[in-house]
């Protein structure tokens, strides 16, 4: 026997299957489509025109936020050209050569680990030798600045690629070597990565300097182009590189007094003007000042890729399967928030514990030591939002299906205008019990019963199905609720769920048309189906409980009570009064204005008072005579008040003017004869 899990299962997986039903193949095409866009934008976010400056912007408040604090690196110094290097010599491009190679001979002398040069020396300047005899003469390691056009077409022309290329074959030997100080930029013009390296290049200025100092090297970062380490000063008079002037160094009497700053230290020349060489950087995003800046000038740029290999600091790479991870998660937390079944401020908190979440877990994973330049952050909210759109979307368009079915549904027993109300304020249609005064109205078709056992199963279900089609519009035509079908019997009632002031001139309405539906029912009778008796029908107004009666199981809006089982007696009456539809007095009452109407309006004829089974007050009942009907109602209203009255002779009088007429008039000729036989306002006994 399968437990209440399995039950479960099988109860979700049919709801699922059942909303997949509704929602329609193509539905279903596109919220697969939209999940699976979700997965890919929160995966590959980084790749697409509009997020990538998203992520990129984020990604600078992680690096620059937690970019570290550090005191001064002992380990580089920064020989910069600077606006009054450039004064006193009056030069300013290309730099003076005879500087650079006094500062490259003394820096030698102070034992400098290396040097690298980040200043392009590609057109001849007439104190080239001075500068190559001091390449030439130096001891240490001396990279010079070195790419190409093809590299960096917008840096380098050809021409002065041919002129780098022969200064650095002309002093090229053990201590002097090339190497690349190609640095990418982001499509926003934003240094934040290592630079691939090119067909044609030399090592990296950082990895070819650390290479001549064994220990130092990092064979690691030889292919890495994850993100570049930048870091802050802990305090602003003590940056994180020393910075010295290059004609200070070139003079060799106060070059020594910057000993401490070159001994042992890998030095690096290069310029620092306000509008050369200065890139934007993640502090520049964030307008985070480094020594007042926001820009950072390339030779520094160099500086904190060598530090970076100095300490080892290669960030753990996230892999493949865990961003794809990530990317599921936040489609599936989007796409479970559209499905979560929660009140307002219990749905918000989870929205904002989930973004939060979002924010805060790359800040984690970057203070960790992972590298998050590709995290698709950006992407996991656009993920989010994506999941939550697509299933919103199609709850929509389920709840659309539903509502359309449920309002179709609904109008198979109440009025499409009741319906759409209903529909649109759920709060009209009571979940429990009311007590409401209706119409209630019951028929009945003559004879069924016994066509049941003359006619194959089949036909009879084809019949009754029709049958039960023709009553059931009229019904709704005429603004009705569909109570209930009992066999061949309609039950049905005006006044709840919502009443509207003609209610009883519909009901009304409705018996009649619902006779002549059922005349027209017996002329469509197939040949060969013996003949269908008429329709009769009883319309009472009085006091029922109406509501939604059988238990959370199983539901059904329907009426009870004294004023329901008056009109199913009604019903009945109708073949001992041989009529065939009749309205007590109390709902008569209800139509306001006198029985007897003007022409072309229903008139009604009484047919004296009965005393229905079960109920102890006799009912006055009234026959409707619609529009054209030549029925007589004067004889019948006199019979009444005479018998009502007392007036014997006049009850014999009408009751013979009726039997000379001769008329075809059976309800008639019923009256007469039972207030002929009866006594003083007697009332008529029903079985």
């Amino acid at each position: 026997m399968p437990d209440s899990h399995d039950q479960t299962g099988q109860s979700l997986g049919q709801r699922l299957a059942g909303g997949i039903r509704q929602l329609g193949v193509q539905r279903v095409g596109v919220l697969v489509l939209l999940l699976a866009v979700g997965v890919v934008v929160a995966l590959a976010s980084w790749t697409l025109p509009l997020l990538r400056d998203a992520e990129s912007a984020l990604y600078d408040l992680r690096a620059a936020t937690l970019a570290p604090a550090v005191d001064t690196d002992k380990r580089i110094t920064l020989v910069v050209y600077t606006p009054d290097t450039n004064r006193k010599t009056g030069k300013i491009s290309p730099v003076d050569r005879t500087m650079m190679a006094q500062a490259i001979a003394n820096i030698g002398k102070l034992g400098a680990k290396a040097v690298g040069v980040d200043v392009l020396l590609d057109s001849a300047q007439p104190d080239d030798p001075v500068l190559h005899q001091a390449l030439q003469a130096t001891t240490i390691p001396v990279f010079l600045a070195f790419t190409t056009n093809k590299a960096s077409p917008e840096n380098i022309t050809w021409e002065q690629e041919q002129d780098l290329r022969a200064t650095i074959a002309a002093v090229r030997g053990p201590t002097v070597r090339p190497a690349s100080i190609l640095l990418d930029n982001d499509a926003d013009n934003v240094a934040r990565r290592w630079p691939a390296r090119k067909p044609g290049m030399p090592p990296l200025l950082s990895m070819a300097m650390t290479a001549t100092v064994p220990g130092d090297a990092d064979a690691r970062f030889g292919g890495y182009t994850g993100p570049i380490r930048f870091r802050r000063p802990a305090s602003s008079d003590r940056p994180v590189f020393d910075e010295l002037p290059i004609d200070f160094l070139a003079d060799p009497e106060t070059a020594a007094f910057a000993q401490d700053q070159i001994k042992g230290r890998y030095v690096l020349i290069g310029a620092h003007f306000s509008d050369f060489d200065k890139f934007d950087t993640p502090f520049t995003r964030t307008n985070t000042r480094i020594m007042g800046e926001t820009q950072t000038i390339g030779v520094a740029i160099h500086a904190a890729m060598l530090a970076q290999v100095l300490d080892r600091a290669l960030p753990r790479e996230i892999p493949s399967v865990a961003k794809l991870g990530f990317a599921l998660l936040a489609v599936g937390l989007g796409a479970l928030t559209a499905l979560a079944r929660a009140r307002t401020w219990q749905l918000a908190l989870g929205v904002v514990v989930q973004f939060a979440l979002v924010l805060l877990l790359p800040f984690v994973m970057q203070r960790a030591g992972f590298d998050t330049l590709n995290l698709p952050a950006f992407g996991w909210f656009m993920g989010w939002l994506l999941g939550y759109l697509a299933v919103s979307s199609a709850l929509r368009a389920l709840n659309a299906a539903q509502r359309e079915f449920a309002q179709g549904a609904l109008g198979k027993y109440l009025p499409r205008s009741i319906a759409n109300e209903i529909m649109r304020n759920p709060e009209r249609l009571q979940l429990h019990g009311e007590k409401r005064a209706i119409f209630c109205l019951f028929s009945d078709l003559e004879g069924f019963t016994k066509l049941t056992h003359a006619v194959e199963p089949e036909m009879i279900a084809r019949l009754l199905n029709d049958y039960l089609d023709r009553l059931s519009a009229v019904v709704l035509q005429y603004g009705g609720t569909l109570d209930k079908f009992v066999g061949d019997a309609v039950v049905a009632f005006w006044g709840a769920p919502l009443a509207k002031p003609d209610d009883g001139e519909r009901a009304i309405a409705a018996a009649l048309a619902m006779y002549q539906a059922g005349e027209d029912f017996r002329r469509a009778v197939p040949e060969g189906v013996p003949p269908v008796g008429r329709t009769r029908v009883g319309v009472h107004y009085g006091e029922a409980i109406v509501g939604n009666f059988g238990g959370e199981g199983r539901i059904q809006y329907t009426a009870l009570g004294d004023a329901m089982n008056t009109a199913a007696r009604l019903e009945g009456a109708n073949k001992t009064l041989d009529t065939t539809v009749l309205v007590s007095r109390e709902a008569l009452e209800r139509l306001g204005g006198e029985f007897a109407q003007s022409a072309g309006q229903t008139r009604f004829r009484p047919m004296g008072t009965v005393t229905l089974r079960g109920r102890a007050t006799p009912v006055e009942v009234f026959e409707p005579l619609p529009p054209g009907d030549e029925r007589d109602v004067a004889l019948a209203e006199a019979l009444v008040a005479a018998h009502r009255a007392g007036d014997g002779a006049t009850v014999r009088n009408v009751t013979e003017r009726i039997a000379q007429r001769s008329m075809d008039d059976r309800a008639l000729a019923n009256l007469a004869d039972r207030l002929a036989q009866a006594h003083e306002g007697e009332s008529h006994v029903l079985g």
